[in-house]
């Protein structure tokens, strides 16, 4: 990393792919003053199947990257990153660098929103299996609303349904019809779905199809930007390095022109700034 420490800088969106997107479109729809810099390692994507070590070095080298051009703030915006290198990089890594820099997750902001939501107490999570198989959600809920009951069902299929164009397509309807039929069997006194999957939101319409009436979705990016508000209303000094000229440049390890296409399915907008980087 750079010796060298910027005094201001944008804000880092960090995904392994392209589902954060749907955060920092929810971010920028909250915070539009602010400047970002979004980073999809695209090339190494999917984190899912990897192993701990090395989704926590591949996400260190992304925060590396994002600090060295000035970031002080990144967000992981993927829940692969932010179960299995959060806490590593938060406690080991941010002390090593020094400074005031600050690396979030998406996890924690999710959870924290669960508690004031559920009525039954019987939440249900919908994630990718790597994410299920981490328990970071069991242990989040722990810390702070010890009489929550989670119940987790992997949704191994969901992700290709975005990313190879079918999320709105007829096949789409048993993937999805399955696994919420199979959360709700295992424990019928849900009443709150967390997607715990960054690329869910474009499966909304057909999620909420198949959801039973009076049981809550909960999409990520709705709760992660309301929680970046107040993180940064509450951290004066924080607020200040990052700059307000309302830009947004993306960062790929990807060739430009596939990320550019497929990000607009995210964003919903078309793309003005993408580069191509190597980690």
């Amino acid at each position: 990393m750079n010796s060298e420490v910027a005094t201001k800088g944008s804000i880092g969106v960090f995904d392994s792919g392209y589902g954060g997107l749907t955060i920092l479109r929810q971010i920028r729809q909250h915070l539009p003053q602010y400047d970002y810099i979004y980073l999809g390692d695209n090339a190494r994507a999917p984190y899912g199947p990897r192993s701990f070590e090395v989704i926590y070095n591949y996400t260190l080298q992304a925060v590396e990257a994002l600090f060295n051009r000035g970031c002080q703030l990144v967000i992981l915006a993927c829940n692969t990153a932010s179960a299995k290198a959060l806490r590593s990089i938060q406690e080991c890594d941010l002390p090593r660098w020094g400074g005031d820099r600050r690396v979030l997750g998406v996890i924690r902001p999710t959870v924290e929103a669960v508690g004031a939501l559920t009525r039954s107490r019987h939440v249900g999570l919908l994630a990718t299996p790597g994410t299920v198989g981490s328990g970071s959600y069991e242990l989040e809920l722990r810390k702070l609303y010890g009489d929550i009951v989670l119940t987790s069902v992997a949704c191994p299929m969901w992700v290709a349904l975005v990313e190879y164009g079918e999320f709105d397509s007829p096949g789409a309807d048993y993937f999805i019809q399955k696994r919420i039929e199979t959360i709700m069997r295992t424990d019928p006194e849900v009443d709150t779905l967390i997607l715990g999957c960054t690329h869910f939101p474009l499966l909304m319409e057909k999620i909420a199809k198949y959801t039973p009436t009076g049981v809550r979705l909960v999409p990520q990016g709705e709760y992660v930007a309301q929680s970046l508000v107040s993180y940064l209303d509450n951290h004066e000094a924080m607020r200040a390095r990052c700059t307000t000229t309302g830009t947004c440049t993306y960062l790929t390890t990807e060739s430009v022109e596939t990320f550019a296409h497929t990000a607009q399915i995210f964003l919903r907008e078309a793309l003005q700034s993408v580069e191509k980087i190597e980690l």
